[in-house]
């Protein structure tokens, strides 16, 4: 299989380029293009691993010539721009050497009956993208997130997520009152109110499939959506502190979960 046919870009003022270094740093680019940006091998490579083809593939000149054939072919599409240039494109403090431009997926409508987690406007891009993380890693396959989180495919998020939106199905903009299309338990957290998670697991009342719920990083989640909880839980902290940051919440949670899975198929000696 040959190469793909290779376009030279040199000039900043190039409107592809622009194009790239407004899905790279602004959250909302990929709404207006119907395409997101993902920089960097380790990236770039967990899309591929899903099957998931690049529209566009671009990489430093100092790299293309080392850049492995697998990668090369991927794209119907590459660009090759001096470094200077990839950097002035790149968000990170310290630029990759490539990147890969992926239309948007269609709009996801909610799957009924599927383990989710609900994201009830967590805005912190580090946080939402290491929830989808763990949501990946525990089995939650569908992440719903409410108005006033932030965007899911922004390249803060998919940085923080590290390979795991090619392994969810993700739908955003919903509200509330959306949630009851899902057919599950939901569960709430907080801080202050309901049952210990470790308790809750000891008990097996930790129902599931389910919904997990996890709120706003200082008002943690709404009256609306606690009030359709079927479940209020706690997580006990011995240490003293307050509150737990929300994404550190979300993957003791979720391993509560998968592991009570895993208990019920073990078999009883």
């Amino acid at each position: 299989m040959s190469l793909p046919a290779v376009q030279h870009i040199s000039s900043r003022d190039n409107a592809l380029l622009k194009d790239l270094r407004r899905l790279s740093q602004d959250s909302n680019a990929y709404r207006k293009q119907g395409r997101f940006w993902a920089e960097g091998e380790h990236l770039c490579r967990a899309a591929l691993a899903r099957g998931v083809q690049p529209a566009i593939a671009v990489f430093t000149e100092s790299f293309w010539p080392l850049v492995p054939l697998d990668i090369a072919r991927t794209a119907t599409k590459s660009i090759v721009v001096p470094d200077r240039l990839f950097a002035d494109l790149s968000a990170l403090e310290s630029p990759a050497s490539m990147g890969f431009v992926f239309d948007l997926p269609l709009p996801a409508a909610l799957q009924p009956g599927l383990a989710s987690v609900v994201l009830d406007r967590v805005q912190d891009a580090g946080n939402v993208g290491s929830i989808l993380r763990s949501a990946s890693a525990f089995g939650f396959k569908q992440i719903i997130a409410l108005k006033g989180t932030a965007a899911l495919w922004s390249p803060k998020v998919l940085r923080a997520g590290m390979g795991a939106h090619w392994d969810l199905q993700l739908v955003e903009g919903l509200r509330e009152g959306d949630l009851g299309a899902l057919m599950l338990p939901v569960i709430v957290t907080s801080s202050h109110q309901g049952s210990f998670l470790h308790q809750a697991f000891q008990n097996a009342e930790l129902p599931m499939p389910c919904a997990w719920a996890f709120g706003h990083e200082g008002q943690g989640v709404s009256a609306k959506l606690q009030a359709i909880a079927s479940l209020h839980v706690r997580i006990a902290q011995p240490g003293g502190e307050e509150s737990l940051n929300v994404s550190a919440a979300a993957a003791i949670c979720l391993h509560a979960s998968a592991t009570t899975t895993l208990n019920l198929r073990l078999p009883r000696l």
